[in-house]
């Protein structure tokens, strides 16, 4: 395989999960289009993520990633950004009590709109059409002319990629993240439940400290770090026509960088070493990550981490492994001995969701909420027993009162299912179920530090 590499060294090699587009002259006029327009993130903020990662690499920080499961075009609308932006930042702040580290904090949006599937195909009463592959290809509507590909449909995922970030970075800079609004970032809906009080209670402690800390001459207008919050954006480099027209050479350092996104991911389907994805992603200088499932065998994710992250260099890669609670006892050990066995440097963080997914007895995609949990628990018990560092959370979430994941403080059930179930794609925690995750692994990054300072206090003893 030629080690040369440019942005379109992909083309040619095997791919998966690439729609047919019935115009391939019309495909090459937006691609060209899409080069010609401004990137939607910048090469320095991407260094910068994978400054944070390395961080977490080394057991400094926490990783939190969070979003939709695919955006729709649909469903834009700010107060949809302002909710989910919301939502991760009431989870940052659980995170950072329990961890008592940084926390940083990844969207899974501004960018994700494109999902791999099954098949190619969708069945509906004897009637049968391509699938539906995220809104920057085709539609969801079960219609023949909806569900053919159209590239015109990359240029307005741009478009709303742009104004989501724009808008984000408004929010994490102006003034909305500042620590002093943690009492206003509660959702209506979760307010009035246990896990409302519960934040409630930790936001009541926080204000207590920022009320000390002003007292001492630290506030808003003195510390940049209590008034805004760094905030990054992601999705999976699954349409890689898009992220090709969206690479672009960085003048500082004349390295390439896909400023589509901050970090992209290898998804689970695609991740073959020698496919045209993994070609890909081992040319950009972006941070990484790659899906881990439980097909995936040692050697060939040796093969994938050289293949992605040749220097071995922390923070450039991040593997988010995503087994199902009822394989990843089986599964992950092998995969985190083999990794240091070699001596990589790699951020673990543990996907719960994708491993989980169930259709439920009236016909709904859905997760439940105690088999998510399961899996949280049974990788982080893992890394323990393995010697190696947890350091992160992908969840599939929305801060709309969705009822698509069953179970949680809230109670839904798989016959309220249908109540609010509007995901266009795969089933997403509501914001009290995701606020509940997040007092629970608060909880055990909690007793993680408890014992690593129990353990220190014993080695120094034992020194003495």
């Amino acid at each position: 395989m030629s080690e040369t590499w440019s942005p379109d060294s992909w083309r040619g090699l095997p791919i998966r999960q690439v729609p047919g587009y019935p115009d391939e002259a019309a495909l090459t006029r937006v691609e060209e289009t899409l080069h010609r327009f401004p990137p939607l993130v910048f090469a320095g903020e991407a260094r910068r993520l994978k400054e944070r990662l390395a961080a977490v690499a080394a057991g400094k920080a926490f990783l939190l990633q969070g979003g939709d499961c695919a955006e729709s075009f649909a469903e834009f609308h700010p107060n949809n950004i302002r909710d989910m932006f919301k939502v991760l930042l009431q989870m940052a702040v659980v995170l950072t009590f329990g961890a008592g580290c940084p926390v940083v904090k990844v969207g899974r949006f501004a960018g994700q709109f494109a999902k791999p599937r099954s098949s190619d195909t969708e069945t509906q009463d004897g009637r049968t059409l391509p699938s539906y592959r995220g809104d920057i290809i085709n539609s969801l509507e079960f219609d023949a002319a909806a569900r053919e590909p159209d590239p015109q449909r990359m240029v307005q995922a741009y478009s709303q990629s742009a104004a989501t970030l724009n808008l984000l970075r408004a929010f994490s800079q102006g003034g909305y993240a500042d620590l002093h609004r943690v009492h206003a970032w509660n959702q209506d809906f979760v307010a009035d439940s246990p896990q409302g009080e519960r934040y409630r209670a930790l936001a009541d402690r926080l204000t207590e400290t920022l009320n000390f800390m002003e007292a001492c001459g630290l506030t808003s207008e003195t510390t940049p770090q209590i008034r805004e919050t760094e905030f990054y954006t992601s999705h999976e480099a699954l349409f890689l026509s898009y992220e090709e027209a969206l690479t672009r050479i960085d003048s500082t350092t004349g390295d390439w960088y896909d400023c589509s996104a901050h970090l992209v991911w290898l998804g689970d389907r695609t991740r073959q070493v020698d496919g045209a994805h993994a070609e890909f992603l081992r040319g950009i200088k972006n941070p990484i990550g790659m899906k881990c499932g439980p097909t995936l065998e040692p050697d060939d994710l040796l093969r994938l981490v050289d293949r992605l992250n040749a220097r071995n260099e922390p923070g450039r890669l991040t593997l988010i492994t995503r087994m199902g609670a009822d394989k990843v006892e089986a599964r992950l050990p092998y995969l985190i001995r083999a990794v240091q066995r070699e001596g990589r440097e790699v951020v673990w963080c543990c996907d719960p969701m994708h491993g989980n997914t169930i259709t439920s007895s009236n016909g709904y995609k859905t997760r439940v909420f105690g088999r998510i949990l399961d899996e949280l628990h049974g990788a982080f018990a893992i890394h323990a027993a393995e010697g190696s560092y947890a350091g992160g959370v992908h969840f599939e979430l929305t801060g709309q009162n969705v009822t698509e994941c069953i179970g949680g403080a809230q109670g839904v059930s798989e016959t309220s299912l249908a109540e609010r179930y509007l995901t266009h794609c795969d089933p997403r925690l509501n914001a009290s179920q995701a606020l509940e995750l997040a007092f629970e692994i608060a909880e055990a990054l909690k007793q993680r530090r408890q014992g690593n300072a129990v353990n220190g206090v014993s080695r120094l003893g034992a020194a003495l």
